[in-house]
């Protein structure tokens, strides 16, 4: 693919865009997207010819990388065969898509229903909460992201619950554990790992336990901060559904399929929920596919009784294909195994060293290929570099941070006061002792505003 500067079809794109697109959580009027040009393995390419390591998967969600050969070739010999048929139907490629899946989700978790994509697969999977328990209410983390739908919105933590949150969705929300700011005034893990769980289940009982269908949590909390749970958390968090008869739902939409170094989070911690929904990595977004793995206990409800839930592009048989192919590169190449191996040996040392050099560092923390840079004014007082939500002129400190890795040919994954440093799961030592250095290079424009 050429990298060479292309201005006439830039400006041909990006007129198009311009006139006909409209872009999510944008003012249309104020941004400026860039063109791409294309994109391979760790690296994409605008139409001036600029080379963007890509530190930030793109959503999250390129596993496997740009481009994966096999994965693109398995997409292509698919719609040669059937590139669509209803979900009633059993297909092949859907059935085996779901056996790989089922073969990798922790415990009993042996049911696939597929969706489009994460938010549709939290939807089904609070909706299957209720109608398992009969009960109508769901408690979520403050700090969390669950999707844009109309209950995933609602579950959502983050400010991009604000302007669509109708207060009366049956959720509520609590604090999940968060050592560097803690809400528990802990001091070590251990403490805030009990406190939290003792908030929890205070919640619980002064909102009725037999009121509650489930609870949601992130594995290891994505956009909202990448807050790796302290030991015993979610094991205790298992405990009080168990003892509720509280349906546990986990989150695998970002954290899922190699992320973290293991299949799904879930696994560093021997946990297994009621409900998982993955997305994502699944098929490293190649074509839009969601869904949700759902114990033998769950799935036995609706062996008589309809499930009132369905999609018509459930288990797309060109997104089930890319998901084949997706699993089966991953187990071949050892992905899963270098994304652990990167973490542990090139990233999580390297950004500790970068945070003993720069003053705007405050903590870094993570797993596999899932990290957060928390930048800050202040290490002493722990005072965010910019307020939380915060945006126009307040926002300038992390705006010259942003540019100064973009200048540099790093494209970070930036959100309120952090970069997230998220490459492929298949990126290699040097890229990411690359993006390391690159990252170091744009610290600069950060500790600037430190005091």
């Amino acid at each position: 693919m050429s990298t060479q500067p292309d201005p006439r079809t830039k400006a041909a794109v990006k007129a198009a865009d311009r006139a006909h697109v409209f872009h999510s959580w944008s003012a249309q009027g104020l941004i400026d997207p860039l063109a791409v040009a294309g994109a391979e393995g760790s690296y994409f390419w605008d139409y001036d010819g600029n080379r963007y390591l890509d530190f930030s998967s793109q959503l999250v969600n390129t596993n496997i990388g740009h481009q994966h050969p096999k994965v693109v070739a398995a997409v292509r010999e698919q719609a040669a065969k059937l590139c669509t048929i209803a979900p009633g139907f059993a297909v092949d490629v859907r059935s085996e898509a779901a056996r790989l899946i089922a073969g990798r989700t922790p415990g009993d978790l042996d049911k696939i229903f597929f969706t489009n994509g994460g938010a549709e697969a939290v939807e089904n999977a609070v909706r299957m909460a209720r109608l398992h328990t009969g009960r109508a209410k769901v408690l979520s983390a403050y700090r969390s992201y669950h999707g844009a739908t109309a209950a995933a919105i609602n579950l959502t933590g983050d400010p991009r619950r604000w302007p669509s949150d109708t207060a009366s969705a049956g959720v509520v929300h609590f604090w999940a554990p968060f050592l560097y700011r803690s809400p528990f005034h802990a001091e070590t893990e251990e403490q805030e790992c009990a406190r939290a769980l003792r908030h929890l289940e205070d919640t619980i009982a002064f909102e009725g336990p037999q009121t509650i269908a489930a609870i949601i949590l992130e594995t290891v909390p994505g956009t909202a901060g990448i807050m790796v749970p302290p030991a015993g958390y979610l094991a205790g968090v298992r405990e009080i559904c168990d003892r509720h008869g509280i349906v546990f739902v986990l989150d695998e939409v970002m954290a899922g399929f190699g992320r973290t170094g293991r299949w799904f989070a879930a696994d560093h911690w021997n946990v297994t929920p009621d409900l998982l929904t993955f997305a994502k990595g699944v098929n490293s977004g190649y074509v839009p596919l969601g869904g949700v793995a759902i114990s033998a206990e769950i799935a036995a409800t609706f062996d008589e009784r309809p499930y009132p839930g369905g999609l018509t592009y459930s288990g797309h048989p060109l997104a089930c294909a890319s998901a084949v192919a997706t699993i089966e590169a991953m187990a071949e190449e050892g992905i899963v195994e270098n994304a652990a191996r990167i973490g542990a040996d090139v990233l999580g040392p390297g950004l500790r060293e970068l945070a003993e050099r720069h003053p705007s560092v405050g903590e870094v923390r993570g797993l596999g290929v899932f990290w957060a840079v928390e930048l800050v004014r202040d290490r002493a007082t722990r005072e965010p570099l910019v307020p939380y939500n915060a945006s126009g002129e307040a926002n300038a400190p992390m705006a010259a941070f942003t540019a100064a890795c973009k200048k540099s040919g790093l494209w970070p994954f930036v959100n309120m006061n952090r970069m997230h440093v998220v490459p492929p799961c298949t990126v290699s030592e040097d890229e990411a002792r690359q993006g390391l250095a690159l990252l170091d290079e744009a610290l600069t424009a950060a500790d600037a505003h430190t005091v």
